[in-house]
């Protein structure tokens, strides 16, 4: 008996120190790697003149890395830090996203009702008993691509415009085509306020900034500039990158591109989008989130991801691909001085994100250069 004990023991031991070291091994060669791709995205940074950078990885049972780069303004601006907010503009779609799919799995909502069971006043068309909340949050309602995005360059008010979809012709019934918005994805969240009697802000602070400990994470652009650690915009003239003021026209937008974060932000992000806060969103949620809705055939000729790309679809306020064989969720951000992505890799648990005060394509670049090191460095290990 004290044989068979000890034995047992002795196995679940060695166990127990062989798992330790693989886990050891790992965070090293995650280290190893990471701070190599730093190294190179810091090198082409510099290279473009970009001013400033945010970086952001997740491997789970691996570590986390956050990291700053450059200035907030290229001339007489902070170091940039881990804590420094950046704009996500359209990143921002992942949010409404994830909280409608949480309270969608918690019964506060139906992604399957009516939009005009919530918003009885809202006037669509032809279409009203057709058009549902999913095709809110999957750009598939049947509208023309960006729906009155001209008006949220103006001085319009967010409740002007919404009332004015009712005159937009439709193109296809709802869930039939794919039409990316921006107006009419952000009706999610007066859905959400009428379904639940609180509003959409209130819900993003305090059920999805506040238990992920995003400490520096926002809505709107006062929260944005409350204090200087704000990274700000830059675009390009006669060969150089200039300092901006920050326009706060798509912040009317909130759904759609209101978010501000930090890398250390982001990092809390990625490990909520792995799985690791389930009392934040649950597997059921993320499940929900990342289930195909509609097809982006558009995609599939991107320029940076075309040879790789399989499949393209757009899910809850996410992009769902197949790229080189490996489901990827990832979604971008575009508004004026600046640019961000996101991106999962749910089989590696692993997740990535980049963001810049530059109207720059070296983004796609640099997420491409990721996806693809990380992609033959984890497969490499696996063969």
């Amino acid at each position: 008996m004290r044989f068979l004990f000890f034995s047992t023991f002795l196995s679940f031991s060695c166990f127990s120190v062989a798992d330790s070291l693989d886990n050891a091994n790992e965070q090293v060669d995650f280290d190893l790697f990471v701070k190599g791709y730093k190294n190179t995205m810091v090198s082409k940074l510099r290279k473009k003149g970009i001013p400033g950078a945010a970086l952001s990885v997740v491997k789970v049972d691996a570590g986390e890395f956050a990291y700053g780069y450059g200035k907030t303004k290229r001339i007489s601006g902070k170091p940039i830090t881990t804590s420094t907010r950046f704009r996500l503009a359209s990143v921002s779609k992942t949010f409404a996203g994830s909280l409608a799919a949480k309270l969608a799995s918690e019964g506060q909502l139906k992604l399957d009702d009516t939009v005009t069971k919530y918003l009885p006043d809202f006037h669509f068309h032809s279409r009203d008993k057709k058009l549902r909340v999913s095709h809110l949050l999957s750009h598939s309602s049947g509208l023309v691509p960006n729906a009155y995005d001209n008006l949220i360059e103006s001085r319009m008010p967010y409740d002007k415009i919404k009332n004015k979809l009712a005159e937009v012709e439709p193109i296809c019934s709802p869930g039939r085509c794919y039409g990316y918005q921006n107006v009419m994805f952000s009706l999610i969240g007066d859905v959400i306020e009428k379904s639940t009697q609180m509003d959409y802000s209130t819900w993003v602070n305090e059920f999805l900034f506040k238990p992920l400990n995003m400490k520096n994470a926002s809505l709107g652009i006062q929260a944005m500039m409350q204090d200087d650690n704000y990274a700000h915009p830059h675009v390009r003239a006669r060969k150089r990158w200039y300092t901006t003021k920050i326009k706060p026209n798509y912040y009317k937008v909130g759904p759609a591109a209101g978010v501000n974060a930090s890398a250390d932000d982001m990092v809390q992000w990625l490990k909520a989008q792995l799985g690791q806060y389930p009392s934040v969103l649950s597997k059921e949620s993320l499940a929900l989130q990342s289930t195909p809705q509609i097809k982006t055939k558009k995609e599939l000729r991107r320029r940076v991801w075309r040879k790789n790309l399989n499949q393209a679809h757009y899910g809850l306020g996410w992009r769902i691909y197949d790229y080189k064989g490996e489901k990827i969720y990832y979604h971008s951000g575009w508004v004026q001085g600046y640019r961000a992505d996101v991106l999962v890799i749910p089989r590696l648990e692993l997740g990535f994100s980049l963001m810049i005060n530059a109207e720059a394509g070296i983004l796609n670049e640099l997420t491409t250069d990721f996806l693809d090191l990380t992609l033959k460095q984890y497969n490499k290990k696996r063969a």
